[in-house]
């Protein structure tokens, strides 16, 4: 399968996007990621077909958008598509914790440790929104994108 790519400009750095030949996305990744894509000679620099997904996160940036509405086509286990799933119920300007996403999918309290996982490896930052997702005692824990983005992102949606 061809993967189509784009780089957008962003207030959290440079935004590599890539989806499918059908326009679905399939990451959203921030240079110095833990587990981000870096842009492999096979694919394909296709910027027009992410015009959406560039209008939607620079009105996101701006204040302006609170829910993309984006194709997604990622892949990933039953587990963590459902724990992704989840994560695209957590509102614009509230936060989870991962014990909260595990009751959401009907995980038992020992899969938080798996829960966080999954959400580490969600390849969509920004759009899908793992940044919401805090540790029960309201720390700031891990972000595969750097906790100072996840620190710009929440306070962009008026969490901090």
């Amino acid at each position: 399968m061809t993967t189509l790519w784009t780089r957008v400009d962003s207030p959290v750095g440079a935004l590599l996007i890539t989806a499918d030949t059908s326009g679905a996305l399939t990451s959203v990744s921030v240079p110095g990621q833990r587990n981000g894509r870096e842009v492999e000679a096979s694919w394909r620099y296709e910027p027009t077909l992410f015009r959406d997904a560039e209008e939607q996160l620079a009105a996101y940036f701006a204040g302006e958008l609170k829910d993309f509405r984006l194709p997604f086509g990622t892949a990933g286990s039953e587990f963590r598509e459902r724990v992704w799933t989840a994560l695209d119920s957590v509102p614009y300007g509230a936060t989870t914790t991962y014990g909260e996403i595990a009751a959401r999918i009907g995980a038992p309290r020992a899969a938080v440790r798996a829960v966080g996982g999954a959400i580490g490896a969600n390849p969509l930052l920004i759009v899908r929104p793992c940044h919401r997702v805090i540790g029960a005692n309201g720390a700031l824990t891990g972000y595969a994108g750097g906790l100072e983005r996840k620190v710009r992102l929440l306070t962009l949606e008026g969490c901090l």
